[in-house]
């Protein structure tokens, strides 16, 4: 049989409230990750990688920051009919912005009229991992399914912060229930104490998934929500397949990264993630060849170390050290720096991610710390080492003492305020 037509929709509209204030002018997906990424690059390198090349992304909130990063990265031959499009929401089926997941698609159903697929691959924009959707894709054709949802395995005790897959005891293969973080959740057959949370990716039957979120459409009582409300319609009609995360075999993986998946919706587990990448041996490998991650910066200069006098050295260890960065006499220790970064002499960063064009003056610190893009850390300011202090500055202090400053400050001594440049 010829290869099904396939067409890949990517769900950016997420607001990211609890990522402030890394989301205070951008959308979650957009938010910079491990030096020269935004989250979203990871979907979109996932599906391409995947051999699918026309790809809509689905924006809402704040999406300028976004659609630049796409407009200027995502740029496939249009000759072979090759895509990756943002669509922002239109209106088109009313005065109404999104109304959830599920409405996204209903409002862009003219994308599917348009491109005419077999099958529909709907991903979320926002997490961090590698997955061949080809595999998933070929499982679903198999199953007979409308509807195939992927499945990470979690530990039980987990079961209450995400959507749980069960399997029908039937036939492993079919998905028995969908429930949305139950207190009482039933392990696995093969492994009792784990149980498999959805990943937010799904493959549909184009005129199936069409049906649905019409269907969905007409509803008063409906969330308009792809894992609440349209998953748990196919699961009670016995359409719907579920796929473990456990069976993809993505090329170049190893055994410590290979079913790594990391939702970053939190200013912890972004920062943990982050730091999941600079391990000797980490537990995210960005250096997998056969699997690359695309992104967009070009035409920046390499990373630069200088100063190595006895009273001062450039250095940084178990660090990830971007283009364009300028590490002079300054020392850096278990920490990110995105490009265009400034680190000046006897100061120190330690267990620390910096984004873009951060400035840290001489005697400056940073210790366990997100500073945003443009802040500047004047000379012998310091963030992070007095908690009381990064409060009465407004920054955020997460509950695992995590010090986040917002982009375009200025940080002295005693005092803060908006970088003048802004």
């Amino acid at each position: 049989m010829p290869a099904p037509r396939v067409l890949a929709i990517v769900l950016a509209g997420g607001e990211g409230k609890r990522l402030m204030p890394l989301t205070a002018e951008r959308a979650k997906p957009a938010v910079p990750f491990g030096g020269i990424y935004r989250l979203i690059d990871f979907a979109l390198s996932n599906i391409v990688n995947s051999g699918y090349l026309r790809v809509v992304v689905l924006t809402q909130y704040k999406s300028h920051s976004l659609d630049r990063h796409i407009s200027k990265t995502w740029d496939m031959s249009r000759m072979l009919g090759n895509y990756v499009a943002q669509v922002p929401a239109q209106q088109r089926m009313g005065k109404n912005w999104y109304l959830g997941s599920a409405d996204a698609i209903y409002q862009s159903l003219n994308l599917i009229y348009d491109e005419r697929p077999d099958i529909v691959v709907v991903v979320g924009a926002d997490n961090i991992y590698r997955m061949d959707f080809s595999q998933m894709v070929e499982e679903h054709i198999k199953s007979g399914a409308e509807c195939t949802v992927a499945g990470i395995r979690q530990p039980i005790s987990l079961a209450d912060q995400f959507g749980v897959i069960e399997a029908d005891p039937e036939d492993p293969r079919r998905i028995k229930a969908f429930r949305e973080k139950p207190k009482d959740a039933v392990g696995l057959a093969d492994a009792p104490h784990e149980v498999l949370a959805s990943m937010g990716n799904y493959v549909f039957n184009a005129d199936a998934l069409v049906r649905a979120v019409r269907a969905d459409a007409e509803s008063d009582t409906s969330r308009h929500d792809m894992g609440g409300d349209i998953v748990p319609a196919f699961v009670e009609r016995g359409e719907a397949a579920l796929y473990d995360f456990i069976e993809n075999d993505v090329p170049g993986s190893n055994d410590r990264d290979r079913n790594y998946w990391r939702d970053v919706g939190t200013l912890d587990a972004y920062y943990e993630a982050n730091r999941d990448l600079i391990y000797v041996v980490p537990v995210f490998n960005l250096y997998n060849d056969e699997w690359p991650l695309y992104t967009g910066y070009t035409g920046l200069p390499p990373a630069k170390f200088v100063h190595s006098s006895p009273e001062r050295v450039g250095l940084a260890v178990d660090s990830i050290i971007s283009p364009g960065v300028v590490v002079s006499g300054s020392e850096v220790h278990g920490s990110i720096v995105s490009p265009g970064g400034r680190l000046n002499s006897w100061s120190r960063i330690t267990d620390s991610v910096l984004l873009d064009d951060v400035h840290v003056h001489r005697r400056a610190q940073v210790n366990r710390a997100i500073l945003d893009k443009n802040v500047v850390v004047e000379e012998g300011a310091s963030i992070g080492l007095n908690r009381e202090l990064d409060l009465r500055r407004g920054f955020t202090v997460t509950e695992a003492g995590i010090t986040v400053v917002p982009k375009g400050m200025r940080v002295g001594v005693d005092s803060v305020a908006l970088d003048p440049r802004w």
